[in-house]
């Protein structure tokens, strides 16, 4: 293996924002933020969605509520309809 091309990698923390839940996973990011997490420092990273606040990963069922948009923009171009 040649030396020198490789990033540097390193343990780092994740912190899921939505769930407000913590992960610490090797990784070649170089965040300037550090928290103590169980004893240790770690670099620190904020995520605003991870596998434990995803619909897809928890089966949460999550309904968008498109009809104030639709409704918004049909008034908005109503006075263009011929």
């Amino acid at each position: 293996m040649r030396s020198n091309i490789h990033p540097f990698y390193q343990d780092v923390l994740f912190h899921d924002t939505n769930a407000d839940t913590y992960f610490v996973i090797g990784s070649t990011m170089q965040p300037t933020q550090t928290r103590e997490y169980q004893g240790k420092t770690y670099p620190y990273v904020t995520l605003d969605i991870s596998s434990a606040s995803h619909p897809f990963y928890t089966g949460e069922v999550r309904q968008a509520s498109n009809e104030g948009r639709v409704a918004s923009f049909n008034k908005r171009f109503a006075r263009f309809k011929r």
